[in-house]
């Protein structure tokens, strides 16, 4: 525990040191979180969440030669 601390105060003191590093490292993070968060609620909504109809296996129509048969 001891040398884990005395890593995050080496890295808390790097970040301090080069504050332009430092911004560009939290708007990559956001920007990761950001398009990760868009991703999967595209996701969820696409393929994830059931239809809104009562029977969604059922729903849907063939043609063939001329006659529709649903």
């Amino acid at each position: 525990m001891k040398t884990f601390l005395q890593d995050v105060r080496y890295g808390l003191r790097m970040l301090r040191k080069n504050p332009g590093f430092s911004a560009t490292v939290v708007l990559t993070l956001g920007l990761a979180v950001g398009v990760a968060t868009a991703v999967f609620s595209v996701i969820d909504a696409v393929l994830i969440q059931p239809l809104p109809f009562e029977n969604p296996g059922k729903i849907g129509s063939a043609q063939e030669s001329g006659q529709m048969i649903v």
